[in-house]
């Protein structure tokens, strides 16, 4: 049963928000001012002994969390890099390489300012955990992208 399960391919996880900012803005604080609002407290590796995250803004650049003794924990590999449209990232927070997820973050204008969507695949690669993790996920994208938008008391907020 085990084999079987792990043929399943695991549907990915898509997250949308939409926010007042033009594309070029909004791809910039998605990546460059990170640090500012990602949910340091609760959704990376280092939880209360996070400081900051750090994205290096090309294809091949880092991403990664820096802790308040010095330590850097991997996230991921900016993949492909096409600002202000999107980005794709490997994603393996805590873990090897090796079961790294992808994302994309695509940036498309829209009416109210620009639709950012997040899709997260690649769930195969945690074997039996990948359906676990994708039901994790699909709630923690909703908040990332709340304290993104500056919707939580979580993030900063602070993107004016």
């Amino acid at each position: 049963m085990n084999e079987v399960r792990s043929q399943i391919e695991i549907p990915p996880v898509v997250s949308t928000v939409t926010v007042a900012w033009d594309p070029e803005l909004a791809f910039r604080r998605f990546t460059e001012e990170i640090a500012r609002w990602w949910p340091l407290k609760t959704h990376t590796v280092g939880q209360e002994k996070a400081e900051t995250v750090v994205f290096e803004t090309r294809q091949g650049g880092r991403v990664y969390e820096r802790s308040t003794d010095g330590a850097e924990t991997p996230w991921g590999t900016v993949l492909a890099w096409d600002p202000p449209h999107r980005f794709v990232m490997s994603w393996h927070p805590g873990r090897e390489p090796s079961t790294a997820q992808e994302l994309e973050v695509a940036f498309q204008p829209s009416e109210a300012g620009t639709r950012v969507g997040v899709t997260h695949t690649g769930w195969n690669k945690l074997g039996e955990e990948g359906t676990v993790q994708r039901a994790n996920y699909s709630q923690g994208w909703v908040v990332v992208l709340d304290c993104y938008s500056g919707g939580t008391e979580t993030g900063s907020g602070d993107l004016s």
